[in-house]
C-alpha cells in the first residue's frame, strides 16, 4: 500500500448549531452545547500528588533502548516497526455526586470517533469509560511499563476526555489529578521502550472557566503585515512529547451534547482526511483553524493549543497489509 507522501515532504519540517455554556457552575443547556468547566467551588477530591517519585528517576526495566544511526539522524520518526503502537482512550462521562459535576453528554461521540480514527491509523486501541483517579493512574502506569510492546512500536497515544480545571487538572470520576502526573509515566527512564519515539497526548477538558468572545477582524481589508501578539508558553524539557489541548490555559472548551466536542471532532476529521499526506503538526494547525472558525450563537470562540518537544516530523506512514 502506497504512503501517498513524497520524499521531499518527509525531508522538510512543517511545523451552525445552537449553543449554551455553564457560567461558574450554573448549568445552562439552552441549545445543546456545554463546556467542561467547573463550578466555582471545585476543591473536592484532590488526589494527593506528593507521593509520586521525581520524573525520570524510576529504574529502567530491560535492556538499554537502541536505535540505528540512520534513525537517530532522520528528519522523520521511524514508522517501520512491527506495530504502530498503543492508543489509550479514557472517557469520563459521569462523576460521583460529591464533585457536583454535570454529566458530560456527547462525550461518547468523541470516544467513538477517536476509536475509529486511531484504528484506521493502525493503532491497538484500548478504550476505558468512567475511571477513578486511581484507575486512571493504574491504566497509564501499566501501559508505560509494557516495554516489550513499546520496543516493537512506532509511537504511543493517550486521549483523555473529562472535566478539567486551571493548572491542567483533570478529573477522574472521584477526584482530580494533575496532567503532569500522567505525563511522568512516559518520560525518561520511566518508559524506556518509548525513548526516542513520539508520545502524543490529546486532552479534551476545560482549562478554566473563561470564555472567549473573539476579536473582530475585517478579512477583506486585513493587512498581511499587521503586528501579531505572541504568547510564550512553557513546554516540557523532555523530548519527543506532544500535548494537544482543546483550549488555551484559563479557558473553557465547547462540547455539543449529542455531536461531541469541537476539538475532538475536528481532530478526528483532519486526521482521517490528511494522515497519509500531512505531518502531525500540520494536521494540528488545520485543527486549530477549524475550531477557531466556529462560534456559538452568543459569539463564544475557542482555539486549541498544542506544545511540542518532538525532535522529528511525525508521518503516520501506512503499514503494509
Amino acid at each position: 500500500m502506497g504512503s501517498g507522501i513524497s520524499q521531499n515532504q518527509r525531508n522538510k519540517f512543517q511545523p451552525s448549531q445552537s449553543f449554551s455554556s455553564r457560567n461558574r457552575g450554573n448549568t445552562a443547556t439552552q441549545h445543546g452545547h456545554v463546556t467542561d468547566a467547573l463550578p466555582m467551588d471545585h476543591s473536592h477530591g484532590m488526589q494527593a500528588m506528593s507521593n509520586s517519585s521525581p520524573e525520570g528517576t524510576a529504574p529502567s526495566s530491560g535492556p538499554m533502548p537502541r536505535m540505528t544511526w540512520k534513525e537517530f539522524e532522520s528528519v522523520a520518526y521511524c514508522m517501520n516497526h512491527e506495530k504502530r503502537g498503543m492508543a489509550i482512550i479514557i472517557n469520563n462521562k459521569t462523576f460521583q455526586p460529591h464533585l457536583k459535576l454535570e454529566v458530560r453528554s456527547g462525550t461518547d461521540a468523541d470516544s467513538m470517533a477517536l476509536l475509529s480514527t486511531f484504528q484506521a491509523l493502525g493503532f491497538d486501541v484500548k478504550p476505558y469509560d468512567n475511571k477513578t483517579v486511581q484507575e486512571m493512574i493504574t491504566i497509564l502506569s501499566d501501559a508505560s511499563n509494557d516495554s516489550d510492546y513499546h520496543r516493537k512500536s512506532d509511537c504511543f497515544i493517550c486521549a483523555i476526555l473529562t472535566h478539567g480545571d486551571e493548572q491542567d487538572v483533570l478529573y477522574g470520576t472521584d477526584g482530580k489529578v494533575g496532567f503532569e502526573k500522567i505525563l511522568s509515566f512516559f518520560k525518561g527512564k520511566n518508559c524506556p521502550g518509548l525513548v526516542g519515539k513520539p508520545k502524543l497526548f490529546f486532552i479534551q477538558a476545560c482549562r478554566g472557566n473563561n470564555t472567549d468572545k473573539g476579536v473582530a477582524l475585517d478579512v477583506v481589508d486585513a493587512r498581511v503585515d499587521a503586528p501579531r501578539q505572541i504568547s510564550i508558553q512553557k513546554i516540557p524539557i523532555e523530548a519527543d512529547i506532544l500535548r494537544a489541548h482543546s483550549s488555551v490555559p484559563g479557558f473553557a472548551a465547547w462540547r455539543h451534547e449529542k455531536n461531541g466536542s469541537w476539538f475532538i471532532q475536528a481532530l478526528t476529521e483532519m486526521l482521517t482526511k490528511n494522515w497519509m499526506t500531512m505531518d502531525l503538526l500540520t494536521i494540528l494547525t488545520c485543527v486549530n483553524q477549524k475550531v477557531a472558525h466556529q462560534m456559538t450563537e452568543t459569539e463564544e470562540k475557542q482555539v486549541p493549543m498544542f506544545t511540542s518537544t518532538l525532535t522529528k516530523v511525525v508521518f503516520f506512514t501506512p503499514k503494509e497489509s
